[in-house]
């Protein structure tokens, strides 16, 4: 990706408008609409001004977001962000200051938003947190004598968006780290002075999503020689950089030199050392003057590549060179990024294979799942799951990120989930403590949208037949994702039910007509949830549930 990022980026950048904006901090965003004052709509906002930056401050990821109001005219929904290398009381500070803010430059607004140096403050009666839109953009563009002084306008151009990239990618790497998630920063040394890169997307995010909003935010800049920095941000992500290193802490990745820029990105666990900035040598400049030409010369073949791999979101691809191109290739590559299928990586085992734990070339975080070898039953799952989960995208079902298939061996490879399945929870005295009501009403609503996109909404209407405790996995933020398609079916809308002679599935989470006559249909799903229901408010296995009198199972007790 950065190699292919840098040919596109200096073309795109150089032919938009220049926008100066006033100074900050703080930037203050005003949108449409406005409430009344002593309104409940006011009473609201009040309370979130309250909680948000408490919450923020307290939260390893510095973010919160909340609605308060329960009326669809008075609700206000909001959030607030620190920068990635504050502290709990420096972003206390900043989100109190900036929800104040907002209010008295934006009086009475119902949409408002405060960008100040170290935090964000975002508030709207519209619920903007169930998109990841970037709402409420502001950038700003520093003039100042202390630009680059040993670089050519278009050079510049070329290593600013090679720093722009790496920061990109390291920021995204940071996907599965609770404490920086979608942050990154980046020191470059091959021009004086050095520039200093910061970019940070809001923790809720996936990966992919952040990239493609930073993305956006850079493609919408523009940077020449007199540019000694920028600061672009909105609700859900932003970038900045400058001449000065402008936050706490030593760079997340140095580049020392101009070799660098063609190199892939090391992953974050390389941990790469921070390099002294060295003066160019005439080589050098040599080479940061031909880039832009090798460049435009490659923009043709190049470009077509990398906006048809941003389409196909396959960011954690593209540095991946020439295995994508050889099933060998990939499953050695899948090989190395399991330890060879070690015990250590090992997450579960199922009827037909197991799980492991694996971190490809890119850095990015993954569940291998791997078919038991010879398992002839097991391989029309495997392609089953393939045909139907490729088609299927939503926020509450498992991504699948890439399958291979070479001799006997058969992988998918899914999105890691750092917090397991839910069984892992629910079922131990220990770990249940952490599910409070709230929490679990949240998995509960969670499962419940995915089984209604798979009946419902989605462009193939699925029963999953296999719903249970385990196949429930949770991502980083707790978010439930319907998992393991192996046994689903595609249903006809026109059918009500369908008779199968080979019943499949788990005994206790089956509905009566479909264990004993073979007929599903989504009722089948519907009982199975209901099942997996009083196991999350129980904490009991329906299965294991032993009680007085003629009860067998937690299902005959309720």
């Amino acid at each position: 990706m950065a190699a292919i990022t840098l040919v596109v980026l200096p073309l795109v950048l150089v032919m938009l408008p220049l926008v100066v904006v006033a100074p900050y901090p703080p930037w203050q965003h005003c949108g449409s609409g406005n409430y009344t004052a002593g309104s409940k709509y006011e009473a609201n906002l009040q309370l979130l001004s309250t909680t948000l930056p408490s919450n923020a401050s307290s939260s390893p990821a510095l973010f919160a977001k909340a609605s308060a109001g329960a009326e669809p005219g008075d609700r206000v929904f909001g959030l607030a962000l620190c920068r990635g290398d504050t502290n709990a009381s420096s972003c206390l500070s900043c989100a109190t200051r900036a929800f104040g803010d907002a209010q008295a430059l934006c009086p009475y607004s119902k949409e408002a938003a405060v960008y100040d140096d170290l935090c964000l403050a975002f508030f709207s009666g519209a619920d903007f947190l169930a998109s990841t839109a970037n709402l409420g953009q502001i950038r700003h563009y520093v003039i100042s004598r202390n630009s680059p002084t040993n670089t050519t306008a278009i050079g510049f151009v070329t290593l600013v968006s090679a720093l722009l990239t790496y920061t990109m990618q390291w920021a995204v790497y940071n996907d599965s780290n609770p404490a920086i998630r979608l942050y990154g920063t980046v020191r470059m040394n091959v021009v004086s002075p050095p520039l200093f890169s910061l970019m940070q997307c809001t923790p809720d995010m996936s990966g992919d999503a952040c990239g493609q909003c930073l993305q956006d935010l850079v493609g919408n800049s523009t940077f020449n020689g007199s540019t000694a920095g920028v600061r672009s941000v909105g609700a859900r992500c932003g970038y900045r950089y400058d001449t000065y290193k402008f936050y706490a802490g030593e760079p997340m990745l140095t580049i020392g030199s101009l070799s660098q820029i063609n190199s892939p990105v090391p992953p974050p666990s390389s941990q790469p050392i921070a390099t002294p900035g060295k003066k160019m040598t005439s080589k050098l400049l040599i080479v940061a003057l031909l880039l832009p030409l090798i460049a435009t010369a490659s923009v043709l073949v190049l470009s077509f590549v990398w906006i048809r791999s941003i389409r196909n979101n396959k960011l954690a691809e593209k540095r991946c060179g020439n295995q994508r191109r050889s099933t060998k290739a990939m499953s050695h590559g899948i090989k190395e990024a399991t330890g060879n299928f070690s015990e250590e990586n090992k997450l579960g085992e199922g009827g037909f294979g197991s799980v492991y734990k694996g971190q490809l070339c890119t850095g990015l975080e993954v569940a291998v799942k791997r078919l038991a070898a010879h398992s002839r039953q097991g391989l029309v799952e495997f392609k089953n799951e393939i045909q139907l989960i490729a088609k299927l995208q939503h926020s509450n079902l498992v991504n699948l990120r890439g399958c291979c298939i070479e001799g006997d061996e058969n992988i998918l490879i899914y999105e890691y989930m750092p917090n397991k399945s839910l069984d892992f929870f629910i079922f131990d005295e220990k770990r249940a403590s952490l599910l409070n009501w709230n929490r679990r009403l949240y998995i509960i609503e969670g499962i419940s949208q995915g089984l209604l996109y798979l009946h419902r909404h989605s462009r193939l209407r699925i029963i999953h037949r296999d719903l249970k405790a385990s196949n429930i996995l949770l991502d980083i933020d707790m978010n439930p994702k319907i998992s393991d398609f192996g046994l689903a079916r595609i249903f006809d809308s026109k059918d009500t039910q369908v008779n199968t002679k080979r019943v499949v599935g788990t005994y206790g989470y089956m509905a009566p007509e479909y264990a004993s006559e073979g007929c599903f249909s989504v009722k089948s799903d519907v009982f199975s949830y209901g099942v997996l229901l009083l196991e999350i408010i129980s904490g009991k296995r329906n299965s294991g549930f032993y009680h007085c009198r003629d009860f067998f199972n937690l299902l005959g007790y309720a």
